[in-house]
Order: C-alpha cells, then sequence, then structure tokens
C-alpha cells in the first residue's frame, strides 16, 4: 500500500495542470510591478532606505496573503465534498483520515504556496541593495511559510466541522482573527492595566508577533532568538493541531445522523438569533415579500449587515488601541492610506462574495430551474439581489465615505500645498468614487459569474481578477512604461498631475465595460446558463476578457 496515495495522485495532477505554473509567474509579476513602483517613487531616497521600504511592504503584504489564503483555499474542500454526498466513498476505501486530509491539502494549499515562494526570491532584492541582512530575511521567510501553514491548517479544520461552505469561511476567519488580532489585544490590554503581566507571553500564539519580533534583530541576543524561536514553534504546533483534529472529525462528520437533544437546544438557538422568533420572521418576511420575492430570499437571514458593521467596529477599535498607544502621531498620513485601502478592499471583496455565493449556491441544489418556473421574472430577480446587497453594504459604505472624507480634510489641513493638494484631493476623491462604482460593477460580474461558473472559487476569482485587479495592472504597467520613457527623456515629458486622472479614468472604463457586459449576459442569458449542466472548458484569457466560450454541452447533459 502506498503511503499517502491522495497525495502523491494530486501531486501528479497538478504537474500537468498549466495554473500551477502561471498561478506564480503572476504573482511574481505583480510583486515585480509593486517593487517597480517603490523604487521609481524612491529614486530621491537613498538606496538603504529604499530597501527597507520595499522589504517591509512586500513582506507585510505576503503576510496578509498566507494568513487569508486558508479562507479562500482550504475552508471548504471537505464541506463541498459532504455536500456533493462523496466524502463516504473515500472512507469506504482503505484511505484513513489522515489521507484524505494530507491529499486535500494539497491540492487545495499548493497554489498558494508556489504564490509564496514566488515571493521571496523578489524580496530578496531588498538584501542586494543593502537595506536588510540576510537574518531578516530567512526570519521573514519562516514566519511567512509558517503563517501559510497555520491558516490552511485551520482551513482544514473548520471544513471538517462544517457542512456548509458560508459556515466553514466564517469559521476559519474568526479563528484566524482570534489567533492574529484577538489573543494579542487581550494580552496587550491586560499587560497595560497591570493585571497579569504573564499574559504577554499569549502572544506567541499570534503569526504576526513572530513576524514583527523576526524583524527586530537591531543586535542579535540570545533572548531575540529565544523569543523568535519559542512563537514559531507555538504558531507550528497550533496548525499540526487543527490538522490532527480535522484527521479525526473527517471520518465522523460525513454521515447524517439524527441530531441530539444539545444539539437541536444550540440550532434553535442560532436560528432564533439569526432568523428571529415566529412572529419576527413572519413580520421580516412580510416586508420583504412586499417589495420582491428574491429579496427575501436573499436577505432572510437578518443579521447579515451586522457583520459588516462589526468590521468597521474591528477597525474603529484598532484606531482606539493605535492613538492609546502612539497618542497624535498615529494620525498620519500613513495611517490614513492603509486605513482607507483595508476598508475599501474589504468592502469590495464582501461584496463580491455575496453577489457570488447565491446563484452558484442555488444553481448547484437545483433550485435555480424550480425557481425560474415561477412567475417571478429575470429582472425582478436581478432587482431582489441588489435590494438584499445594498440593505447589508449601503450603511457600512456611507460610513466609511464620511471617514474618508474627514480624514481628507485632515490631510489637507497639513503640509499639502498648491499641486500637491491638488494631486491629494484627486487620488483621494478618485478611490471614494472608485468603492462605489466598483462595488456596482462587482454586483453585476458577481451575479453573471456565479451563474455561468460551476466553481464558486473561479466565479469569485475572475470576478475580482476582472474588475480589481486587471486595472490596476494595465495601470502600473503603462504608468512604468512612461516612467522609465521620462526618465530616459530627462523627465521634461512627464505629466505628474494627470496620473491619477488617467487612473481614474481607466478604473471607471473597467466598471462600466465589464458592468454592462455582464448585465446585458444577465439579462439575454440567464435561463441558458441557469439550465446548463455540461460545457467545455474555457481558457483563462477567455475568461478573464469575458469571451464567450464554446457552450457546447456534452450528451451526459443533454
Amino acid at each position: 500500500m502506498k503511503f499517502f496515495p491522495i497525495v502523491e495522485r494530486e501531486l501528479r495532477v497538478a504537474a500537468r495542470r498549466w495554473s500551477t505554473y502561471w498561478t506564480r509567474t503572476g504573482v511574481a509579476g505583480l510583486v515585480v510591478l509593486a517593487c517597480a513602483w517603490i523604487v521609481l517613487a524612491g529614486m530621491d531616497q537613498t538606496p538603504t532606505a529604499v530597501a527597507q521600504i520595499l522589504f517591509f511592504t512586500v513582506t507585510s503584504g505576503a503576510l496578509l496573503y498566507c494568513l487569508l489564503i486558508g479562507v479562500r483555499a482550504t475552508s471548504d474542500c471537505l464541506s463541498e465534498e459532504k455536500r456533493d454526498g462523496t466524502l463516504g466513498l473515500l472512507f469506504l476505501t482503505d484511505l484513513k483520515g489522515y489521507d484524505v486530509v494530507a491529499g486535500k491539502l494539497v491540492a487545495n494549499s499548493l497554489n498558494g504556496l508556489y504564490g509564496l515562494l514566488a515571493i521571496l526570491p523578489v524580496v530578496a532584492l531588498a538584501l542586494l541593495l543593502g537595506g536588510i541582512t540576510g537574518t531578516q530575511l530567512g526570519c521573514a521567510a519562516i514566519a511567512l511559510v509558517n503563517a501559510m501553514f497555520l491558516s490552511v491548517s485551520a482551513g482544514m479544520f473548520a471544513s471538517a466541522c462544517c457542512r456548509r461552505a458560508q459556515a466553514a469561511r466564517s469559521l476559519t476567519f474568526v479563528m484566524l482573527l482570534v489567533l492574529v488580532v484577538g489573543i494579542p489585544a487581550v494580552s496587550w490590554w491586560r499587560t497595560a492595566q497591570g493585571l497579569a503581566p504573564r499574559m504577554a507571553e499569549l502572544n506567541l500564539c499570534s503569526p504576526i508577533y513572530s513576524f514583527v519580533v523576526g524583524q527586530d534583530f537591531s543586535g542579535i541576543s540570545k533572548r531575540d532568538w529565544r523569543v523568535f524561536g519559542w512563537s514559531v514553534g507555538v504558531v507550528h504546533v497550533l496548525g499540526w493541531g487543527f490538522l490532527l483534529l480535522a484527521c479525526l472529525i473527517a471520518p465522523q462528520s460525513w454521515q447524517d445522523r439524527p441530531a441530539g437533544a444539545r444539539r437541536l437546544r444550540w440550532s434553535e438557538r442560532w436560528k432564533l438569533w439569526t432568523h428571529g422568533s415566529t412572529f419576527e420572521r413572519a413580520a421580516f418576511r412580510a416586508q420583504l415579500l412586499d417589495r420582491n420575492a428574491f429579496f427575501w430570499l436573499a436577505a432572510r437571514q437578518r443579521l447579515k449587515p451586522l457583520w459588516v458593521w462589526l468590521f468597521l467596529g474591528l477597525v474603529a477599535g484598532g484606531w482606539v488601541w493605535g492613538y492609546s498607544e502612539f497618542k497624535r502621531d498615529w494620525f498620519n498620513e500613513g495611517v490614513f492610506i492603509a486605513t482607507a485601502f483595508a476598508v475599501n478592499s474589504m468592502l469590495k471583496n464582501w461584496l463580491a462574495s455575496e453577489a457570488v455565493r447565491l446563484l452558484t449556491e442555488e444553481r448547484r441544489a437545483g433550485t435555480l430551474e424550480l425557481l425560474l418556473v415561477t412567475p417571478i421574472s429575470i429582472p425582478e430577480i436581478l432587482h431582489g439581489q441588489a435590494l438584499a446587497l445594498l440593505r447589508q453594504f449601503a450603511g457600512p459604505v456611507v460610513a466609511a465615505l464620511v471617514v474618508e472624507a474627514v480624514m481628507l480634510f485632515a490631510m489637507l489641513q497639513g503640509s499639502y500645498a498648491g499641486r500637491e493638494s491638488l494631486a491629494l484631493v484627486t487620488w483621494w476623491g478618485g478611490g471614494m468614487i472608485m468603492l462605489v462604482t466598483d462595488m456596482v460593477a462587482l454586483y453585476w460580474m458577481g451575479m453573471w459569474m456565479g451563474l455561468a461558473s460551476k466553481n464558486p472559487k473561479r466565479a469569485l476569482s475572475d470576478t475580482v481578477g476582472r474588475v480589481l485587479a486587471l486595472p490596476w495592472v494595465i495601470f502600473s504597467l503603462g504608468f512604468l512604461g512612461v516612467a522609465l520613457l521620462a526618465m530616459r527623456g530627462g523627465g521634461s515629458d512627464m505629466k505628474w498631475e494627470a496620473v491619477p486622472l488617467i487612473w481614474l479614468a481607466l478604473g471607471l472604463g473597467v466598471d462600466v465595460g465589464f458592468g454592462y457586459w455582464a448585465r446585458n449576459k444577465l439579462l439575454t442569458e440567464f435561463r441558458e446558463a441557469a439550465t446548463r449542466r455540461y460545457q467545455q472548458p474555457v481558457s483563462w484569457w477567455k475568461r478573464l476578457l469575458g469571451s464567450k466560450g464554446s457552450g457546447a454541452e456534452s450528451a451526459a447533459g443533454e
């Protein structure tokens, strides 16, 4: 009997898959573009300063990528098999729990690992510039790989425990949030109050702590190495603990068992909390059905807007911590820009996920076809989904725009004047406009890709890639080309004031183009896409540019 047979099979399959090679190439290309931006923006600074900015910017982005990869890659791998009824078939063979868990782990996290390995050689450019030491680079690499291992392991554990995709992703995100932010925040607060000095050791559970400690070797001492080693070891043990629990739970969780009294009580309490009592559900249902039937289907969970407000509350809590720690030094342009970028990106990706999710789930379950035989029309379905998204995101988006306007006003009171002030207003105002237009385009693209794609992960990737990533790639390439030409000619022909306007025009053009294309597809091909079962695969370039596939259905689909 082969050792880990599923792992061997998945590695052979991955060796023949084009995405295994092109994913790391694409990630490396994006990081090279980001590094080129940083180098061009720091032409008036010393190479050491540029290298440090490059290193900390890219590694911080890589850390966020590593922490979130489990939510996307592994959180739904086992739960998807449960919903399809195929997980039990695997355990009818001689396979053990660790065989299935290891196979799924390798199959779903391989591309993420290759993406990280593509980033590290680019980050090493900072070492050649003389801004960092080899110790910092090595510790950063260890901390990043360790953080990714914890993330994918937490995703496997959540996937083994849950059946619904949304529940598995939410559980993974909450566990990572507790380990990354929750425990260090409690430890810092208790230590600052002098209530529990020993609670500082809980920071060892956070992968961010090991990452930060690894970059603080001003003078390498035994204590620095000891703290870094303990932090890496604790995080690594937590990852193996999640995998061990997944191996034990997976063979037991695929069977449908009658719910016990305790489980029924907790299920009823959760339903009561999320949906309300019988009278509250009836009133809420009547209120939504009077407006639109699909609106009720998409917005039955009345607490969905609360989660978005909770996210904004966590950001506000981070600001309170920053002010208490750094006082007025916290109010600076870098913190303003980082906060606005993080909030806007989170809101956009969250809306894209919600726009993709419902139609994908209904189509896979076969209930979308039943919906189409009712008197409800296609425009009513689209309008109902729009009402549900407005109910969930309208208030938080307005609040984010108001806060960003206040941040812009605070920045204008600083040292900006003349052209710098105009450029700041253009960049910042353009970002606020793009928040709204991107979300509208993500609604249309998410609806269409969720309807037309069989795989929800691919649908979300295609939606975010077209609307959010593609404009930045085009703009970065064009800007770098123009900047290099201007440098070659002495820089006299470079109109830097027009850069934010070009970025805004490009973003709006992409939003309008893809939004109109997806809207036309939804209005004209909704029924055809909803009833389509099997079709020939479409290449990545055709999917990216929105080209229509062959649409030919196989004999099995007919």
